[in-house]
């Protein structure tokens, strides 16, 4: 019965979402790309890692444009992206966690798509984040530290999304439904047929 049930309001969330793309945000270790990617793959549209289109148009990856160009530089090529990724219809685009600081990538983000916050707790951020040494952010003698301060700084505007969904340390399947199902039950949708 619930697969049934998630099924049907997946369908409701494909047809609600027409040409928008959903976009997930939240700090790196939350799980937008891993949730991203099957979430896309249930809803039957494209699957975009805005970081990867980052590193496709630098012809570099993120950790050398940090070290080649600053953290400034990156931001302002990240924003170019999403900007150009947005427009693309109906998928789901996974950003990088500094993507939703800029506030006119938000604004966009409000306007052309649905904005979907994968809120992660510190011991399971640092859990993920330990297993990979590519994030430049986290390249401080404490980690932990920097982490929580970027959750001090960005967690009050990532609540700016539309919608939040707590990530928790179970199998993807599981977030995915979380997900969808937050998605189906969010009262934002202007559902022309209904006016």
């Amino acid at each position: 019965m619930a697969r049934r049930s998630i099924a049907k309001e997946a369908e409701a969330v494909r047809q609600r979402l027409g040409e928008r793309p959903i976009v997930l945000v939240g700090l790196m270790g939350a799980g937008k790309t891993s949730v991203g990617r099957r979430l896309a793959e249930k809803l039957d549209i494209p699957f975009v890692d805005a970081d990867h289109e980052i590193e496709a148009a630098a012809g570099k990856p993120i950790k050398e444009i940090f070290a080649d160009h600053g953290e400034a530089y990156f931001r302002e090529g990240e924003r170019r992206v999403i900007q150009r990724l947005i427009g693309n219809g109906a998928q789901v685009l996974a950003t990088g966690g500094g993507a939703f600081m800029n506030e006119e990538t938000r604004a966009r983000i409000k306007s052309q798509g649905v904005s979907v916050w994968l809120k992660a707790p510190l011991p399971l951020l640092m859990k993920r984040v330990a297993k990979r040494h590519d994030r430049p952010l986290l390249q401080a003698e404490d980690p932990e530290a920097v982490m929580r301060t970027l959750m001090e700084k960005r967690y009050p505007i990532y609540a700016l999304a539309d919608v939040a969904v707590e990530s928790r340390d179970v199998q993807h399947g599981q977030m995915v439904n979380d997900v969808i199902r937050a998605l189906a039950q969010w009262d934002g949708w202007d559902i022309e047929a209904n006016d």
